[in-house]
């Protein structure tokens, strides 16, 4: 009879419970983190000396003692510094520098959001899974207000600078006056901030939320922009031909009902030498290559709870999130974009930077 050492049975198992109750305290810290930034209490301790519970919730304008309970949850999992003599907590920069709105598209607190913004959906999604199908846009009401920021933070601090001199000549043609579209603009932020950087072009937002439109109007309003227009449209109806000499989209194709229609639209309504900039999640097409992706479990999270799941909800396709770029190269080819140029952008590790341009 072959004795088996229960040693090596053991060990891995209570390894991989630890892993899993790290797993339970980081999902925790997560939802703890987006409420530091929600309440702005992250902004407030970094521009604060080491301080009691009270003093900062009172600077913050908070209750205290959901204040302190908080403070005691970010002190277990590192996030604060705790002075146990003076009973006085401190955020030091290098954290401030991950998690304060001055830290632009590096404030990863913003971004914990997501986690209870899925979580408020995730019985709708399990009927899903017994069921099929898929949930709307409207089962996720925090969602434009989460995207509307995220895009913010990337557009104010790298789009005029950064992410528009990708294509050649672009700046310049975008200062002497050009058409520009962009596809499922949302609230609008990334087209105003093109427009307002850009007022000799013309600047055209679709989407098919009108309340989403109706922000972004706002928001030109307040710019006083008299070049952007945004209409409410099934951007995989759009019938513009040869109407645009470019074409954007931020992060909104993997998620589309039928992206490859879409796509296939926006090539249509390209003008000779237009070119479509496409941002969309960098990852690999294959499950293997994203073994060691760093946000990996977050895209595939995010993709089962919302992105694939509305587009089936509106009986599309579902793509998903973690399309990939070899997928998004090959579809933009299918669609008629004969050259496309992949580029990455240090301030933005989430996305690619797809240049497509087609065939003369």
């Amino acid at each position: 009879m072959t004795t088996v050492d229960q040693s090596t049975v053991v060990a891995p198992v209570e390894e991989f419970a630890g892993r899993m109750v790290s797993v339970l305290n980081n999902a925790c810290t997560a939802l703890l983190l987006s409420v530091g930034h929600q309440t702005g209490l992250f902004d407030v301790m970094a521009d604060m000396p080491a301080a009691t519970g009270a003093r900062i919730a009172e600077t913050a304008g908070l209750d205290e003692r959901y204040v302190r309970e908080w403070l005691g949850a970010m002190t277990v999992s590192g996030i604060v510094d705790y002075d146990a003599d003076a009973e006085t907590y401190r955020l030091p920069p290098e954290h401030a520098a991950c998690l304060t709105r001055a830290a632009g598209p590096s404030n990863i607190a913003r971004t914990m959001g997501v986690v209870s913004m899925m979580g408020e959906v995730e019985p709708k999604i399990v009927d899903c899974f017994r069921d099929g199908g898929g949930l709307a846009y409207s089962d996720y009401p925090r969602f434009h207000d989460y995207m509307a920021e995220e895009s913010a933070a990337v557009s104010d601090s790298a789009l005029v600078d950064v992410i528009v001199p990708m294509v050649p000549g672009l700046p310049d043609r975008l200062r002497a006056g050009i058409d520009v579209a962009d596809i499922g603009c949302g609230r609008g932020h990334a087209i105003n901030v093109m427009a307002a950087a850009y007022p000799a072009s013309r600047f055209t937002g679709y989407d098919f939320s009108a309340e989403a439109l109706e922000a972004a109007r706002t928001e030109a309003k307040q710019l006083g922009l008299t070049n952007v227009n945004f209409v409410v449209q099934d951007v995989a109806e759009l019938a513009a031909s040869e109407a645009y000499d470019l074409i954007t989209a931020f992060d909104a194709i993997h998620d589309q009902a039928h992206p490859a229609q879409v796509l296939s639209a926006i090539a249509r309504g390209l003008r000779k030498h237009g070119v479509f900039l496409m941002v969309d999640i960098q990852a690999s097409s294959h499950l293997e290559d994203n073994r060691e992706h760093p946000f990996g479990s977050f895209l595939y999270t995010v993709s089962t709870l919302h992105c694939m799941s509305v587009s089936l909800g509106l009986g599309g396709d579902g793509l998903g999130t973690v399309w990939g770029e070899q997928l998004a190269q090959s579809m933009l080819r299918d669609a008629g974009f004969t050259e496309t140029d992949v580029q990455h952008v240090e301030a933005d590790p989430f996305n690619s930077y797809f240049v497509a341009r087609k065939g003369s």
